[in-house]
């Protein structure tokens, strides 16, 4: 009998955990209004405790909520919310450990709009926060010194700006005639519109403030300006000994005509002439200062020689007028500083990513995007030799490191978990300090993905992934969904999708692939595509379609594509080129170049992606867009579109195609989401986010699997409401 326990304990665990599986449901679509979201983590100056933004959807599910929190790195006590606003972000820890400032948000004006977010100070000795700053443009992006007696941040607020509110004070708050603001937007600008932030105003401008940290809670300091212009002002950093603030700009009036570059100046932090220190040539981010005050390092891509994707490196240089940057990763042919991406990345909250320096100045740690995974990394301030601290089939997010670099806390996502804070040791244990999810996540039966490597049609070897239906039987015939990453400079890897899970629980087989021109595989890789896009890329595709169909579980007459941005460009170019697929859904897509280089909210002076412009090269245009080809549509295709989208604008892509198609009298729908940017998949609204996934795989089940959707029909029923959704 002793022999045979161990059989018997065998299986009944294993009809126990058969059990606990089939208790677990599929994941929905509106499991997205519950999921919670991490961001900013920022260690405490001992290591012990980290701050964070933690991100929900609000009650009416149209937006999102932000508030500050602390959990011990040990992870052995549950995290304690630390602020009860509802718009709390950016949380910096003063430099003895006992007070956050962070920006809060969320009030609204007498009008009902939002008021611009405002600095606000907690102490963690007790009591509530409180608003240290009151400028009409509000102000973020704080900065302590080194001392902690200060606070460095950014506003656009003008002098202007305060004096016509002390006008207004004064005139008991009548607002004259002659002080109306205008609503109309005069341009003259080849960049005028942001797609985050619609129409740009020339005359404002991003500037560096200070102010004494208060000390009275009675007390609220006046700002100083510290920079001015008609330039912007970011990435702010307090010299070794306070006495100065470096920053990066742009002193180029209309900078689109240049190749990218960036200046590093050198301000009086109690006010006085800026320096110039050093022109880079390329845009640069992320700038840090070495403990010791004598090397700056940043994240940079060179912008020579022109390239459709140059790689981003690690950079150092010396402090002081005239310095040269030196590319510590030049040898290193994988993305350092990006992830790879997913759709749920916290849609609010902000990124603390940046590289950190070690207390001694000899290392920096930072992150790396390689082949699919996004690993956090040591590297040698002097030789540029890299030692990766996590491996494994996850994404690093973000993270932050201690003063002393004896703590490491690292924002952790894979494609059965958001994104959750973990303590990292030396050896690369993690630990976990939150999981907000838990709940949720114990109630699901996420599946992690089958990763493929296929050689393609050259002899390029592809990397992809294939999310199969929970109770998937390999005996069995599946639709399959074809789905295409943006950018298309961009990567799809081990993280969180909510959309692949999704799809995969209504009975999909889910292929997402990183065809040429995707990151983390080298720079000659990334950029192959250049003059080439949409092309071999489009062949990578269709080989990993190839490559899932010999596996014989996927049904050909059941083919779906979809994809945004990019992808949407690369999911009109398929419909163009081939009729294997019984459906398409396109999103956000560009699909008459030559007008889109027109409309986008950047522009392509440069010959990044085309060799001259639209006037000059029509036909290059032409040859690489969708619309040439519309006679060749014959995929029933439904284009998904941001009505605030100046990224990808509406009437560049889908809705050309659409009207063609209903010209032609082929079968096709549009569906519009007001309000939103780009940036729907990701961060918008969360009902539309909800209602983007509903359309998408609506379409896919009309037309592969025949079940009705009256919305897209000439005729539609009465739309349901919210609350019978």
């Amino acid at each position: 009998m002793k022999t045979c326990l161990p059989v018997v304990m065998l299986a009944l665990l294993a009809s126990l955990a058969a059990q606990e599986t089939t208790q677990k449901r599929l994941i929905m679509e509106k499991d997205l209004f519950d999921f919670v979201w991490v961001a900013n983590p920022q260690l405490s100056p001992n290591g012990a405790s980290v701050a964070f933004t933690r991100v929900n959807c609000d009650e009416k599910r149209t937006g999102y909520e932000t508030s500050i929190w602390i959990a011990a790195t040990s992870g052995k006590e549950a995290p304690l919310r630390m602020t009860n606003g509802k718009h709390d972000a950016q949380p910096r820890w003063s430099p003895d450990g006992k007070q956050l400032v962070f920006v809060r948000g969320g009030d609204k004006d007498e009008t009902g709009k939002p008021k611009p977010g405002q600095l606000a100070l907690l102490s963690l000795g007790g009591g509530e926060a409180r608003v240290i700053t009151d400028l009409p443009k509000g102000a973020s992006n704080p900065v302590w010194s080194p001392d902690g007696k200060g606070i460095a941040f950014t506003s656009s607020t003008t002098q202007e700006d305060i004096q016509k509110v002390q006008r207004k004070k004064k005139a008991g708050d009548v607002q004259a005639e002659s002080e109306h603001e205008s609503d109309v937007h005069v341009i003259s600008r080849a960049v005028y519109r942001s797609n985050d932030e619609g129409y740009l105003d020339p005359k404002r401008h991003s500037h560096i403030w200070v102010l004494e940290a208060p000390t009275d809670s009675d007390e609220l300091p006046a700002p100083m300006q510290l920079t001015s212009g008609n330039f912007d002002d970011e990435q702010l950093l307090w010299s070794h000994d306070g006495s100065r603030i470096y920053f990066v700009t742009q002193r180029i009036e209309e900078p689109y005509y240049e190749l990218p570059s960036a200046d590093i100046y050198s301000a009086p932090a109690a006010g006085g002439i800026a320096e110039k220190l050093v022109t880079i040539p390329m845009g640069i981010r992320d700038l840090v200062l070495s403990p010791d005050g004598r090397r700056l390092a940043f994240h940079g891509s060179a912008a020579e020689p022109i390239r459709s994707y140059s790689q981003p490196d690690l950079w150092v240089m010396d402090v002081g007028v005239g310095e040269k940057p030196q590319n510590l990763t030049a040898d290193y042919d994988f993305d350092v500083g990006d992830p790879v991406f997913g759709d749920n990345a916290a849609p609010r909250g902000g990124s603390g990513r940046k590289p950190y320096w070690s207390p001694d100045s000899h290392w920096l740690f930072d992150i790396v995007s390689k082949q699919g995974r996004t690993f956090l990394v040591r590297v040698d301030a002097r030789s540029g030799n890299i030692t990766e601290i996590t491996w494994g089939d996850e994404a690093v997010l973000d993270f932050s490191v201690s003063a002393d670099a004896n703590a490491i806390v690292a924002l952790v996502s894979s494609p059965v978990m958001i994104g959750d804070l973990f303590a990292i040791s030396s050896d690369g244990t993690q630990t976990r300090v939150t999981d907000f999810n838990r709940k949720l996540w114990s109630q699901l039966n996420l599946t992690a993905p089958e990763e493929v490597n296929y050689t393609s049609f050259d002899g390029k070897r592809i990397q992809g992934w294939i999310q199969k239906p929970p109770d998937f039987d390999a005996q069995k015939k599946y639709p399959l969904i074809l789905n295409i990453h943006g950018g298309p400079h961009a990567a799809y890897g081990w993280v969180f999708d909510h959309e692949f899970q999704w799809m995969a629980a209504k009975g999909y087989v889910v292929l997402y692939v990183n065809p040429r021109g995707s990151t983390s595989y080298g720079q000659e890789f990334g950029n192959v595509i250049q003059y080439h896009y949409p092309g071999d890329d489009y062949r990578d595709l269709m080989a990993g379609v190839d490559e899932v169909l010999k596996r014989g579980y996927v049904d050909d007459k059941k083919l779906g594509v979809t994809g945004g941005s990019g992808g949407g460009v690369l999911a009109d170019w398929t419909i163009t080129q081939t009729n294997r697929f019984a459906a398409a859904v396109s999103q956000r897509d560009i699909s008459n170049w030559a007008s889109w280089w027109y409309t986008a909210d950047f522009t392509l002076f440069q010959a990044n992606w085309f060799k001259a412009p639209p006037f000059e090269d029509p036909q290059d245009y032409n040859n690489r867009s969708a619309i040439t080809f519309v006679k060749n549509i014959h995929t029933p295709v439904l284009f998904v579109l941001g009505e605030s989208d100046y990224r990808t604008p509406q009437d560049s892509g889908g809705e050309q195609l659409f009207r063609a198609l209903k010209y032609m009298k082929r079968p096709t729908a549009m569906v519009v989401f007001p309000r939103e940017t780009h940036e729907l998949s990701r961060s918008g609204e969360p009902w539309h986010r909800v209602e983007r996934l509903e359309h998408i795989v609506g379409w896919f089940d009309k037309w592969m699997m025949g079940i009705p959707h009256p919305e897209f029909e000439i005729n539609p029923t009465q739309p349901r409401t919210a609350s019978e959704r």
